[in-house]
């Protein structure tokens, strides 16, 4: 399996830490008035763009291993299949088609 890029593991990580924080905090914390709610909203919106650019590149990547595994399957050629030579041979005589078949 390929390594992980540097960029991934700080996402990843950057996401963790940012669901931490958010699961950590108590629920008398989380009782906020507007003006702090409306940031909280903010928060929660960025932190949802956040999960949904590490999943669409977390997939991307995913796809990117998939089609490099497509490419190192080696293909077997199709099997050669000896043709017979037709039994009937026709000659043109003039304007006469004569079929000799053995």
């Amino acid at each position: 399996m390929s390594a992980l890029r540097p960029s991934t593991i700080f996402t990843s990580a950057m996401l963790a830490t940012a669901m931490l924080v958010g699961a950590c905090l108590p629920a008398s914390a989380q009782a906020l008035n507007s003006a702090t709610g409306n940031n909280a909203l903010i928060r929660q919106n960025d932190l949802q763009i956040l999960q949904n650019r590490v999943q669409r590149q977390q997939y991307q990547q995913q796809q990117q291993q998939y089609r490099a595994q497509d490419r190192q399957i080696v293909r077997q050629p199709p099997p050669v299949v000896q043709q017979l030579k037709p039994g009937c041979q026709t000659q043109i005589i003039g304007t006469t088609a004569v079929s000799n078949c053995r």
